[in-house]
């Protein structure tokens, strides 16, 4: 196993050492799939390559690397193995939360330097059974007393959780306290952590995500709960960085799909140079749109840059409105650029184990509309618009 022990290539750019995990990756990728089993050689070599803490402020041993760069990491992976970039682009959420929210609290700020320092994977809990898949929801609570905490929650999903070094976990801030009105809190992986599996990921794509559903139990200190209430975490940073994440994911692993058709249409123009291969025009047809997928995502991600310097930005209608719809349409489009490559590839697209295979890349993308429906992010959507006007202006 590779260890967590800095790299002989440390001063590499984060994009060259990310090259060598997805090339890893990569030759995982199937058998994670197949298996439905957790990429733990994908996970160790991000740990050997110091990857894990990137977006950590430097101040706290990170690279202060932005979302803009992590998300080009995430594409880089994704291109490899869709299940290690979901993996890597969750874990990069709960450190955007962690570096946003975490600077003004002592206990959070020595736990980043724990993250840099050991390269931990950190999960996240804010799935619950009885809510319905609303995050900004929560039946449980924190208890508190004497300075410590304690909590059970009924999570019917943590990606990764089994495997994870800490989980970020959401519940109401007391048992007196409104649904809505929670606070996040960092449980490390210790004996004051215990997960009960009450269900297995057996699923159709993001298999290797492992996203069981658990009983998580914990107790610790109380300065483990972040200071600042999550609905501004979630405003704040979770919201842009979760769409952001994903939406570099399904790119990542449309663009690998793109790239196994045009390989398919390069190879049959070679076989009969003076004819135009019948997947040509489709060719042009996923282009197009990878290159939408693209611009909406490079789009989003300045946008994002421009709203974080300001606080009632990031927290505004129109923000949210906007990041919503990233998240809507590179989800769709991902699969309609996949579908896209698999007609053009045919058989030995559909087939497993052929240089031109898309199976995987299709059944991964399909995840996308459902992680947080598409139907109630349309419906969070059209409150809002209520509320907003639609900025019609092409600057910032």
């Amino acid at each position: 196993m590779i260890n967590a022990s800095k790299t002989e290539a440390q001063g590499e750019s984060a994009a060259t050492r990310m090259a060598r995990v997805a090339e890893i990756a990569s030759k995982a990728a199937d058998a994670v799939d197949r298996d439905a089993r957790f990429p733990r050689e994908t996970i160790d070599a991000l740990k050997h390559e110091r990857l894990l803490g990137v977006a950590i402020p430097v101040e706290f041993g990170g690279e202060g690397l932005s979302l803009a760069v992590v998300a080009d990491l995430i594409v880089q992976l994704g291109q490899a193995c869709g299940s290690s970039a979901m993996i890597y682009g969750m874990h990069q959420i709960q450190i955007s939360s962690l570096a946003s929210h975490g600077v003004a609290s002592p206990w959070h700020c020595d736990y980043m330097r724990r993250i840099a320092s050991e390269q931990l994977l950190m999960a996240s809990a804010t799935s619950e059974a009885g809510i319905g898949g609303n995050l900004r929801n929560s039946i449980c609570a924190v208890e508190v007393a004497d300075g410590r905490f304690s909590l059970a929650k009924d999570a019917t999903v943590i990606s990764y959780g089994a495997h994870a070094d800490a989980i970020l976990a959401t519940a109401r801030r007391a048992p007196d306290a409104a649904s809505s009105d929670q606070v996040m809190t960092v449980i490390p992986a210790d004996d004051k952590c215990a997960l009960e599996r009450r269900s297995v990921w057996d699923t159709l794509g993001m298999r290797g995500t492992c996203s069981d559903g658990f009983m998580l139990t914990a107790s610790g200190d109380a300065a483990q709960i972040f200071p600042k209430p999550f609905s501004e975490i979630a405003a704040q940073s979770m919201l842009a960085s979760s769409h952001i994440c994903w939406a570099a994911t399904w790119f990542g692993i449309a663009a690998d799909a793109f790239a196994r058709a045009q390989a398919f249409v390069k190879q049959a123009a070679r076989k009969q140079p003076n004819v135009t291969p019948p997947g040509a025009l489709r060719l042009s047809e996923a282009a197009a749109k990878l290159q939408e997928m693209k611009g909406h995502l490079v789009a989003a991600i300045h946008r994002f840059a421009v709203a974080e310097r300001n606080d009632d930005d990031l927290s505004s209608i129109s923000f949210a409105a906007e990041i919503n719809a990233l998240k809507v349409a590179a989800s769709e489009k991902a699969v309609e650029i996949v579908q896209l490559a698999m007609l053009i590839t045919g058989i030995l697209g559909y087939k497993n184990g052929t240089p031109f295979s898309v199976g995987r890349h299709l059944r991964d993308v399909t995840s996308a509309m459902v992680m947080i429906s598409n139907d109630r992010i349309h419906a969070n959507t059209s409150t809002l618009l209520l509320m907003s006007r639609f900025n019609t202006r092409l600057g910032d």
